[in-house]
This record gives structure tokens, sequence and C-alpha cells, in this order.
């Protein structure tokens, strides 16, 4: 089988840069990153109380064994979507060029809906300070972690595994390409994971990420198929006890259906997270978690 995930990033990149329209979305897609992720949270780190910080973490946390080996997984969600288009370059070529050019684009704004939050409440989760494993090093000194609801690790992951089905069906290939759109729904699964087994979220970023998602775009995701990506969590029985991860499942379902609800009356889509911060205890913005 032609798994999207051998395909190339290095030649994906090269291939998005060398055509206008694609490379002028790309580019794009990057200033939308660096701005609202990095410069707004080191902005945040460096300046101090200007924008409230709230503590996050839930009891069930630690349920969720923390397992160092998935950081590779955890590291890997940007090269994950890079590969999606690479298969859509490799399989699609000049027809794939319109629904790449609208993936990056989607992926981009997705980083300023986020910030949408971000620029009201910040907000942070326990984390530990193991440093055994370079990967970890690079965490600490490049995210201060500052940026936790809604999780954009989990975002991205939905998008992009929403928008590949999506631009599968339009193309008409739904049936000949199941196995790697069902590869891409398990691995936005496991990175989804990973950002718990490496404490870099709480179970209540995962709920926020969703609900964001739902909020973003009602049509690739909506709370039927956030149903569906909850019960898919912690599956293999890798991490938490069954019943544990029963428990998870259960809060984080509960949490997005409440944000819902909450946001079918809400003035904006992002009240209800918001809310939901100012009610978690408060953290000064320039201490590190």
């Amino acid at each position: 089988m032609d798994l999207v995930a051998n395909q190339s990033v290095g030649i994906t990149v090269l291939w998005v840069f060398s055509i206008p329209c694609l490379r002028y979305a790309g580019l794009g897609c990057i200033k939308s990153i660096f701005y609202n992720f990095f410069f707004r949270q080191y902005r945040a780190a460096l300046f101090p109380g200007r924008i409230p910080v709230s503590s996050v973490d839930h009891p069930l946390d630690e349920k969720i064994p923390f397992a160092p080996s998935w950081v590779g997984i955890y590291l890997d969600f940007i090269a994950f979507w890079v590969r999606i288009l690479g298969f859509l370059r490799r399989h699609y070529r000049r027809r794939g060029i319109k629904p790449t050019r609208g993936f990056i684009k989607t992926i981009g704004r997705l980083y300023a809906f986020a910030a949408e939050i971000y620029a009201k409440n910040l907000s942070t989760t326990k984390r530990p300070r193991y440093l055994a494993r370079p990967r970890f090093l690079l965490i600490h000194v490049v995210d201060p972690h500052l940026m936790c609801i809604p999780s954009l690790h989990v975002m991205v992951m939905i998008s992009a595994y929403t928008q590949f089905r999506s631009i599968i069906r339009s193309l008409g290939d739904e049936e000949r390409f199941a196995p790697q759109v069902e590869e891409i729904r398990r691995g936005s699964v496991n990175i989804t994971e990973a950002i718990l087994y490496v404490k870099q979220h709480s179970v209540n970023c995962i709920a926020a990420a969703m609900y964001a998602m739902t909020c973003f775009d009602p049509t690739l995701f909506p709370p039927e198929e956030g149903a569906d990506f909850v019960s898919r969590l912690f599956r293999e029985g890798k991490g938490p006890e069954p019943a544990d991860a029963e428990v998870i499942r259960g809060h984080i379902l509960d949490l997005y259906l409440k944000f819902l609800k909450a946001g079918d009356s809400a003035e904006t889509w992002g009240k209800p997270l918001v809310a939901f911060l100012c009610s978690q205890p408060q953290k000064k913005a320039g201490r590190k978690a």
C-alpha cells in the first residue's frame, strides 16, 4: 500500500515552493504560525502580566503516564501534515494544486483563529522538567508553554484528517484511498495521545481544541465527528488503565459538549473558552510551567 507516511517532506516542500500559488500560501502559513504562536507567546513570556494566564490541569491528567518515548510522535505533527501534501502531489499532480493550496491556507487560518483566545487569556499546565532526551530540551527552549487552550496541536491534527478525507472525496477517490484516509485519522489520534503522554497538554485542552474546530468548520467536524474522535483515544492499551481511559474519554466528550451548548447562546465562539479559563486558577505569565 502506498502509505502517506512514505512521502518525502523535503521533496514536498520543494514542490510547494516551486509553484507560485502554493509558495504564496506557504509563506502566508509560515507567517501566521510565527506571529500567532511564537511571537505572541514570547511577547507574553517576556512581558508578563499583560494577559492573564490560567492553569488548566485536571486530576485525570495524573491517570495518564508520562511516556518520554512518545516525544518523536509529538514532534512529528508538522511533518505529518506536510506528507499529506506530498501524497496529493504524487497522485494528482496538477489536479492536486488547488486542494493543496486550500489545505495550506486553512492551517494558517487555524493559528489566527486560536490566537483570538490567546489574546484574551493564556493558559498553561504542569509539565515535568525532563531533559534526558535532546528533543525535550528543544521543547523547553522553544515553547514557553503559554498556549494550551485551545491546543493547536489537536486543532491541526483534526484539520489534517478531515481536510484530507474531504479532498479525497471531492476528487472521487474515497474508496480507492480509504486505507490512506484511515491511516491519517489514526495518525491524528496518535499525535493527540502523544501530547498527553509527554505532558504538553491537559485533557481539558483536547475538549477545547475540538470545540474550536467545530466552530471553525462545522461541516468537517460536526459534533458527531467529535464524539467519534474521542471514542478512538487510548484504545490500544498502551497508556491509562482501561477503566481510567473510559473516564478520560467521558470527561473530554462531556466538556466538549458543554462548550458547544454554551456556544449556542454566546456572542462569540470564543466566549465559552474564555469563561472556562477565567474559572481556572490564575498564574503569573512569567512563571514557567
